[in-house]
Order: structure tokens, then C-alpha cells, then sequence
């Protein structure tokens, strides 16, 4: 057989002819047309199957054809122009298709056809549904969506839609988002150093790190300060500062609305004019030494002498104190006023009060949604008191009187010079609140022994003074008084002090009084302290975006 005849091939004719062919075993014709045919058959079914395969798999492919691909991704797919803020959005919305820009609260997959968002925005959270339907959602992009990691920016376009029953777990929790775009504009870390939902209750009263509980991580005051711009983002942060900037803009309209002007005074003094021990020096200011204000008390007064009659300032107050309390801070906001009066001093001491009565009554009249955010993690923020829209004022007397009567020892205040100690204006305030039914009160006339040398003295008892604080909850958030306007009484009371009026630092503000000047009172509040207790917050720093206090330089 030639070599290159291929195997299986039929014999040829001559074939019988050859010795070396078994003519007993030659297949018979039947049979190799009975083989052709099977042959035949085989290949047929071999080519349908294969066949049917393609179909499969063409029909597989299209199956797969990701035909929302334009509908996620990177943020230069997006075309959408109108965005709206989660905190506008409201039931006029539904059925309406909106587009969003908010962070990723967190995310769950029901399945590869479904999962849920959480969108949150300065606080705000809605539910968003993703659900893969027609050519919008595609399996592909749920998985892509639900991989992107927690606290990442997104934009969101979707139609908003009423759920019911409603999602309890968001803050709008009447509606949620049917997803139809997700475009990535900023990626958070995968591994962040906490999270914001572990922040969404009080600090522990504990510093010790590493706690945590069935809720999750117990996240310290120190961590989360450390990592102040995540702990920004909580709902409970997001009302505490918004209170916090009412707070000024309600001052700061009471007080322009009085007629009032506002300055802001150098922060730079060439003296420790309030006391050396507790001021910050600044040794390099040009060759020589400088000093950061302790308040704006003298510059104003100097403004009064300068026949401003009403000046007010917000601004930083900068105390070397070494105090790691929960109410001390090395430097605060100060909302400081100064202003004239025409018979008593109890003309501005009135305008004060009504000036903290308008804060207050203002903020839980129109920041009532706040306060219930911050009440949740705080219950004693909904709770601030004062009775019948006014302010108790008492004598220093008296809340020596009512300390003595719930048996606290006095017998220190009774000498006219101590103040009063923590614990007693603790003591104090919840004795007035369940005597009285506020948590707003004054002390007047206050020991002259425990005032600054520009206290005006009483007038009929050499002991006392001209003199108030303001307290909330039991304790202090403002100090004032009225001044001394006279050049040679100031004079004699600063040498009273131990202070010497013609040393430097002292000489400006003295002459200042020379020219004649009209009889003034003022005060200066802690914008810090009156946010923390009346939102019944545990530390100052937790009204405060960036505390500084004796251990905290950082963030």
C-alpha cells in the first residue's frame, strides 16, 4: 500500500489480486455502506450539537451585554447639571427624578439583582435602591456600586419615590432614591482610622482605647478628636455646629439691631495687662516680647471712651490657664459687648439677659430639629428651661442663702473673699432649677474682693460690687460688670490691686478715661460654653470644631 494513501481508504480493484490481502476477512459491500452511513449520521449530530452550542453561548453573550455601562463609573460619564441638597429634599420631590451628591453611608446586597444604599450628606441620610431592570441598573453595576468603599463621594441621580412602610434607619425616612446613575467623584480609604457610624453615640466616660461593645468599637473624646474631620460627619456634629454658627448670628443680630457696632481688636498686646500667669508670651515678636490677649476688655472700654456708646466683638480668647476640665479651654470664641448706660447699670445688665433669653428661646424655636438630632446621643438638650421667657436674677446673697438652707458650707463666701467653687455653682443650679424652673439665672453684685480692678464698687457697700454672671445649667458662661469710667478712681483701684497704673500696658488704657467718659457696663460670654450646656453636652471640646486646651495642639 502506497504510503501516501490515506489510513481507512477502500481497497483498490485489484486488490483480490494481492497475496497479501485476506479475501475471507474483506468487509462486504453492505457493510461499508452501512459505516458511511453511520458516519454520515455522526457528523450530522456532531454539527447540530455544535451548533446548539453557538446559539448558547450567543444567547449567553447577549445575556451578559452590560447595557447600563454608560449609567456608572467614573464621574467624567456624568452629563447631569441639576443637583439638589439632601436637606432640601421633601415630599414635593416624589416621583420626581433628582440628582445627588453625598457620601456612602454604608451598602448591602440582597442579591446579584438587588442591593441598598445608604446615601448621607452633612447628616442627612435617604435609602437608595438599586434593582437591576431594563437597560438602567445591570447586574454589573450593583457589583461595581456595593464595592466602592465606605465614606467615598458619589454622585446619584434617581427617582424618588415613597416607601412603605417607611426605612426607620434613615433621617428621611419618608422617601428613598430608585438608583439609575452612580458616578465615583472622590474614593475614601478602604481601612479609615474609625468610622462614622461608631461615632454616632457619646463618647465613653473612659479614655481607655481599644474597647468595644455588641454595638461595635467604643470610640474615645481623644480618638475622635484626633480624627476631628471624620467625627465632623455625624448627624450629632453636624447639628452641634450648626447651633454653634446660630449662636453668633443671633448675637450678632441682637446686638446691630440695638444699635450696636461691631469691632475687631488686636489679639497682639505689648503687656500681661490681666494677670502675668495666665497669658501666652510670644518672645520673637520683632526683637522683643509680645503677649496674645486674654479678652478685649480694655480696647473696649478705650472704644467707649471714644464715644462708640455700643461696641460688640466675636472673636479669639487666648487663657494660659493649666485647667483639664471639662469646661476650660485654652482658647474659645468670645462674644464680647460694652455699652453706655444712662441712670444704672442694671440697664445693660438687663439687655443682657434679654440678649441670652433671645438666643435661647430662638434656637429652640427654630433649630427644634437640631436639638432632637442632638437629643438622641444627649437627652438633656431638649430639655433646657426658662421660665415664663425671662431671666431669674438673684443677689450673690442670695445663692449663698440657698446653698447655706441645702446645708453646702459657706462659711468661706460669707467673708466676701471667695468665690464661688465649681461644685458650689453646680450645687446652686440644681437647687434654682427645681426652685425656680430654669436653668438661666444671674447672680448679682458680687464680692468686690473676687472682681478685676475695673470693677465699679457698690455704692452703699464697700464689701460688694457692681458686678454679674450669668449662669446655665450651674454653671458660668458669662462674667460683667460695670466699669470704672473715672482716670483717678481707676487709678486708686488698680494700686487697691496691686497693679501699677503707669507700667506698660496699663498707660493707654488709663489715659483713655482722662478725656472723660460716660458711664458703661458689658460682659463677655463663652460662645463655646453656652453651646455646651445648653445642648447638655458632657466637655466644652465637643463644642468646639478644633479644641486647644494644655495637653491638645493638633488637629
Amino acid at each position: 500500500m502506497s504510503s501516501e494513501e490515506p489510513k481507512g481508504a477502500a481497497l483498490p480493484v485489484h486488490a483480490k489480486d494481492d497475496p497479501m490481502v485476506d479475501a475471507e476477512n474483506a468487509p462486504s459491500k453492505s457493510a461499508l455502506k452501512k459505516a458511511a452511513k453511520e458516519a454520515e449520521k455522526a457528523a450530522k449530530k456532531a454539527a447540530a450539537k455544535e451548533k446548539e452550542a453557538a446559539q448558547r453561548a450567543q444567547q449567553a453573550a447577549a445575556a451578559d451585554e452590560d447595557k447600563a455601562v454608560d449609567n456608572y463609573g467614573s464621574i467624567t460619564k456624568a452629563k447631569e447639571t441639576g443637583v439638589i441638597h439632601l436637606k432640601k429634599l421633601n415630599e414635593t420631590h416624589a416621583d420626581q427624578e433628582i440628582t445627588v451628591i453625598t457620601r456612602i453611608h454604608n451598602s448591602r446586597v440582597q442579591s446579584a439583582k438587588l442591593a441598598f444604599l445608604m446615601l448621607r450628606q452633612q447628616g442627612e441620610t435617604i435609602q437608595a435602591v438599586m434593582a437591576a431592570a431594563g437597560d438602567d441598573v445591570s447586574k454589573q453595576m450593583i457589583k461595581w456600586a456595593t464595592a466602592i468603599p465606605v465614606n467615598s463621594f458619589v454622585r446619584v441621580t434617581g427617582l424618588v419615590k415613597k416607601p412603605d412602610p417607611a426605612i426607620a434607619s434613615a433621617s428621611i425616612s419618608n422617601l428613598e432614591l430608585n438608583v439609575k446613575k452612580i458616578y465615583e467623584i472622590s474614593r475614601a480609604m478602604e481601612m479609615l482610622p474609625m468610622q462614622v457610624k461608631d461615632c454616632e453615640r457619646p463618647p465613653p466616660e473612659s479614655n481607655e482605647e481599644g474597647q468595644s461593645d455588641a454595638t461595635g468599637p467604643i470610640v474615645t473624646l481623644k480618638t475622635r478628636l484626633d480624627n476631628r474631620v471624620i467625627d465632623f460627619q455625624t448627624d450629632v456634629n453636624q447639628a452641634i455646629f450648626t447651633i454653634s454658627s446660630a449662636v453668633e448670628v443671633l448675637f450678632t443680630d441682637y446686638m446691630v439691631k440695638a444699635g450696636s457696632r461691631k469691632f475687631n481688636t488686636a489679639k497682639f498686646v505689648g503687656a500681661a495687662t490681666e494677670g502675668g500667669a495666665g497669658v501666652f508670651e510670644v518672645t520673637n515678636y520683632f526683637g522683643k516680647s509680645a503677649y496674645l490677649a486674654q479678652s478685649p476688655q480694655f480696647y473696649k472700654q478705650m472704644l467707649i471712651a471714644g464715644d462708640c456708646e455700643s461696641v460688640f466683638e466675636i472673636g479669639p480668647v487666648f487663657r494660659a490657664e493649666n485647667s483639664n476640665t471639662h469646661r476650660h479651654l485654652t482658647e474659645f470664641t468670645g462674644l464680647d459687648f460694652e455699652m453706655v448706660f444712662t441712670n444704672h447699670y442694671h440697664e445693660v445688665l438687663t439687655f443682657a439677659e434679654n440678649l441670652i433669653v433671645f438666643i435661647i428661646t430662638t434656637l429652640q424655636k427654630s433649630y427644634a430639629a437640631e436639638i432632637a438630632t442632638v437629643q438622641k446621643f444627649y437627652p438633656r438638650a431638649g430639655d433646657f428651661r426658662i421660665k415664663d421667657n425671662k431671666a431669674l436674677r438673684l443677689n450673690y446673697a442670695d445663692g449663698i442663702r440657698l446653698l447655706k438652707e441645702a446645708g453646702v458650707d459657706t462659711s468661706e463666701q460669707d467673708r466676701f473673699e471667695t468665690d464661688l467653687s465649681t461644685a458650689m455653682e453646680k450645687q446652686l443650679g440644681k437647687i434654682i432649677r427645681e426652685k425656680y424652673d430654669t436653668d438661666f439665672y444671674v447672680l448679682d453684685e458680687f464680692p468686690m474682693a473676687v472682681r478685676p480692678f475695673y470693677t465699679k464698687r457698690h455704692p452703699t457697700d464697700p464689701n460688694l460690687s457692681n458686678s454679674y454672671d450669668f449662669f446655665m445649667r450651674g454653671e458660668e458662661i458669662m462674667s460683667g460688670a460695670q466699669r470704672i469710667n473715672d482716670a483717678g478712681e481707676l487709678e486708686q483701684s488698680m494700686r487697691a490691686k496691686g497693679v501699677d497704673p503707669t507700667a506698660e500696658g496699663f498707660q493707654d488704657y488709663v489715659n483713655a478715661f482722662r478725656q472723660g467718659c460716660r458711664p458703661h457696663a458689658g460682659g463677655g460670654l463663652g460662645l463655646n460654653r453656652i453651646v455646651q450646656f445648653f445642648l447638655g453636652l458632657d466637655n466644652v471640646r465637643q463644642a468646639t470644631p478644633f479644641p486647644r486646651d494644655p495637653q491638645r495642639l493638633r488637629p
